[in-house]
């Protein structure tokens, strides 16, 4: 077998094929695939959220892939505390591991760390976010430049959630949320890893995006939402927001017919692709782009 680094990131949005290309990669080196995608933790997604086919994960070892129920919420924290001994065991048995997915936030928690900053009791956060009503964010915003000044100046007009959020860690925690995040390490040592961004064009990205769409609804998309509905889950969990879960959602309430359902998934298709490649070109510049075949 080719010889392979221990460990390789493999990050880009979706529909751009990563996963096909971590399989390639697997077939020749023997690298054990392992799941970066938040959608794709939930075994009741397996359709919408494109995870590989069982011939797929015959041809190689997958890991962390379908191991979520829908009516869990599982956070970066969470995929980190079972990410992170799987690729320690990997490592003592001399097993490379190939770790695919669209999910920036888990790769961030990796190469920069995740702060480990006390939960916020719901009374203070609700009691800050009525005062930011309150006093308008022009006012809000000075008054965390006091005690944040990196955060009053780094967080974009209008977002009122994370101005709440920043001043909220603030008087709860006596410590800047600024503070916090700078006060994080990698969980993966420099040098321990390769890493690499799948990048096809943008016309070429959208048209796989709509081709995904037509082939989910082929393979049971429906279905899968429908047994999803009936287990009366909160509409609120990651699972039922995932792509495709509402619009289908819809259709099956007799709101729109299936065809306006697929036009609404391959446009959220489309602008959750477009987000997916706004945010690794903004937060892995440095890692190398590749651009497979269509």
């Amino acid at each position: 077998m080719t010889k392979a680094p221990r460990l390789t990131l493999i990050a880009g949005p979706t529909a751009s094929g990563k996963s096909r290309l971590a399989l390639d990669m697997a077939e020749k080196t023997g690298a054990v695939i392992i799941n970066a995608d938040s959608q794709q933790l939930y075994a009741d997604l397996r359709v919408l959220s494109a995870r590989p086919s069982i011939e797929d994960e015959a041809r190689a070892e997958h890991r962390l892939y379908g191991v979520a129920d829908a009516a869990e919420s599982w956070s970066v924290g969470r995929w980190t505390r079972a990410v992170m001994p799987l690729l320690e065991e990997l490592a003592a048995a001399g097993r490379p591991a190939l770790l695919v997915g669209g999910t920036g936030l888990y790769f961030n928690a990796l190469t920069r760390g995740l702060a480990d900053i006390p939960a916020v009791p719901d009374e203070m956060r609700d009691a800050v976010q009525a005062e930011h009503d309150l006093e308008g964010e022009a006012a809000f915003r000075r008054r965390l430049a006091e005690v944040d000044p990196n955060a009053a100046a780094a967080i974009t007009p209008g977002d009122r959630q994370r101005l709440v959020r920043a001043l909220a860690v603030a008087q709860a925690t006596g410590r800047s949320l600024s503070d916090w995040k700078a006060a994080t390490r990698p969980l993966l040592a420099s040098g321990s890893y390769d890493a690499l961004v799948v990048e096809p064009p943008r016309d070429r990205l959208y048209a796989h995006c709509d081709a995904r769409v037509r082939l989910m609804i082929d393979n049971g998309a429906v279905e899968e939402v429908r047994a999803l509905l009936a287990r009366g889950l909160d509409p609120a969990l990651p699972a039922m927001k995932a792509v495709g879960v509402p619009e289908l959602a819809a259709h099956l309430a007799g709101r729109t017919s299936l065809d306006q359902a697929v036009a609404a998934i391959r446009l959220a298709t489309r602008h959750y692709a477009k987000r997916q490649l706004t945010w690794f070109r903004n937060q892995t510049r440095d890692w190398p782009r590749v651009s497979p075949g269509a």
